[in-house]
């Protein structure tokens, strides 16, 4: 399904549905592809995290965007868990890891997906970077050792090992953005499930109940807020978060 155009008439998000699990055919998935073409991408602080703030009102979409915004989804582990860092708006609020999986935001607005001083590395062109784990996709393929997690490198085995909500970021080879969320999943399952979706490169963001949402919106007539719709109806998340203070960091995307 073909959401929001940009001003050049070109639809910036689609979304669908997979099974990427052959053995449990039960476990549904949401996709959103996002088309880099069309959208802007911002990395925006919570109250809590990366760093506790003191201005509230900074930790949701700002009202300038509100009249373009296309999405909003969660971001990844508290920076605790993370294994890794956090920079925007010029500020490293935590410091970046060499190998990490990271969500970067270039100066125009544009996004990739990939592992930090490989795919990507600081410059003037960067704006933002959000890190989280190592990749669960490189190359078009799984990570190597996601079934066992031996090496800890997506969080401890118990995490990584059970069946939960779980949500990632990846991108295609065209470069566009593509998300992906369901209940159910394991480790093997997520990268499955960004392999399915076209992702080249993909990471892992937040897991579990009530930390893992994607919102796309429409808007109506005068200054209403925009109308929040799930990517799955199942999320449990409120349906206007990220439009009013949250604690954790998340993303938006705007029309470009």
């Amino acid at each position: 399904m073909a959401g929001a155009s940009s001003s050049l008439g070109e639809p910036a998000i689609y979304t669908t549905f997979e099974r990427p699990d052959a053995r449990h055919r039960g476990v549904v998935v949401g996709v959103a592809l996002l088309e880099s073409r069309a959208i802007v991408t911002h990395l925006i602080a919570g109250t809590r995290q990366p760093l506790p703030q003191t201005r509230a009102d900074d930790a949701r979409v700002p009202d300038a965007l509100q009249s373009s915004l296309v999405a909003t989804f969660n971001s990844g582990f508290k920076m605790q868990d993370a294994h890794g860092g956090f920079y925007a708006d010029g500020h490293v609020a935590v410091p970046l890891r060499d190998g990490a999986a990271s969500l970067v935001v270039r100066r125009d607005g544009s996004a990739t997906v990939g592992q930090w001083g490989q795919d990507a590395v600081a410059g003037p062109d960067v704006v933002a970077v959000r890190q989280n784990l190592d990749l669960v996709v490189d190359n078009g393929r799984p990570a190597p050792g996601l079934d066992g997690n031996t090496s800890q490198s997506w969080g401890t085995a118990k995490n990584q090992l059970q069946y939960t909500w779980r949500s990632g970021i990846g991108i295609d080879a065209s470069g566009n953005l593509v998300y992906v969320a369901g209940d159910g999943m394991n480790l093997v399952t997520l990268a499955a499930a960004l392999l399915q979706a076209g992702a080249v490169r993909g990471m892992q963001l937040d897991i579990h109940s009530e930390m893992v949402d994607f919102f796309s919106y429409r808007h109506g007539a005068g200054s209403d807020a925009p109308v929040a719709t799930k990517l799955l109806p199942t999320m449990p998340g409120r349906s206007d978060r990220y439009l009013v203070p949250d604690q954790r960091d998340f993303v938006a995307v705007t029309l470009r």
